[in-house]
């Protein structure tokens, strides 16, 4: 469309979301294998909840790259950054995720999203809910760097999901701090796996592969 006078006019633009944001992290050249907590990962219950909670370089999302590849099945990957504390903008990721895993979502989880300047973020977990629990396969949603989001409306809505998760759904949190969700009710449903820094700890074996892998250095056994 164009003005009076000849101009394009402005109008609303649309929002163009990353797919980087939504790839899985490459693997490393030198990624060191753990199957003692990939077990751990591998048989957890339906709609289970996994929280991997450490500082920065624990590897939380290696040891998730390498498990996915190990484990396979439909994955939605979402990495987060500052900019996702927007409502909208988290659950618009969130839907593109799951919907490029192959998730058989409605188009009206997208129409309301799109559609409304003001909404209520249950409308749209609700959506997620009932159409996810449609599903004949299970799907899992990883939400990477979820320490970097501290808007209430965002975790509020999120713990509506997690609260009436289908069983088609399993979420796995990584993050450097525990966040405001309903964590001690999850850990009575037994739905809650938790991963900490004392789990993602190096033995003295996956040390050692790593710095020779690494580094070319091969520590001598008093050394270790």
């Amino acid at each position: 469309m164009r003005d009076s006078e000849g101009k394009a006019a402005e109008g609303p633009l649309k929002e163009v979301l990353l797919l980087t944001k939504l790839a899985i992290p490459q693997r490393r050249a030198c990624l060191i294998e753990r199957p003692r907590l990939a077990e751990r990962l591998r048989h957890q219950p339906e709609n289970s909840v996994v929280l991997v909670v450490a500082p920065a370089g624990y590897g939380k999302t290696t040891l998730l790259t390498w498990w996915v590849e190990e484990v396979g099945g439909r994955l939605a990957w979402f990495s987060l950054d500052e900019a996702d504390n927007e409502p909208a903008r988290f659950w618009r990721y969130v839907v593109t995720a799951l919907r490029t895993a192959g998730a058989g979502l409605s188009h009206d989880v997208l129409a309301l999203l799109q559609g409304k300047p003001r909404l209520a973020w249950e409308e749209v977990a609700g959506l997620l809910i009932n159409d996810l629990s449609q599903m004949k396969e299970r799907i899992t949603l990883v939400l990477d760097d979820y320490h970097l989001i501290h808007n209430n409306a965002v975790h509020h809505s999120l713990g509506y999901l997690l609260h009436r998760q289908p069983l088609q759904l399993q979420v796995i949190i990584l993050t450097r701090a525990d966040p405001p969700l309903a964590l001690a009710r999850l850990r009575v449903q037994g739905r809650l796996s938790e991963l900490r820094a004392a789990d993602l700890r190096f033995t003295t074996e996956e040390a050692e592969a790593f710095l020779s892998c690494s580094l070319s250095i091969r520590l001598q056994p008093q050394a270790m």
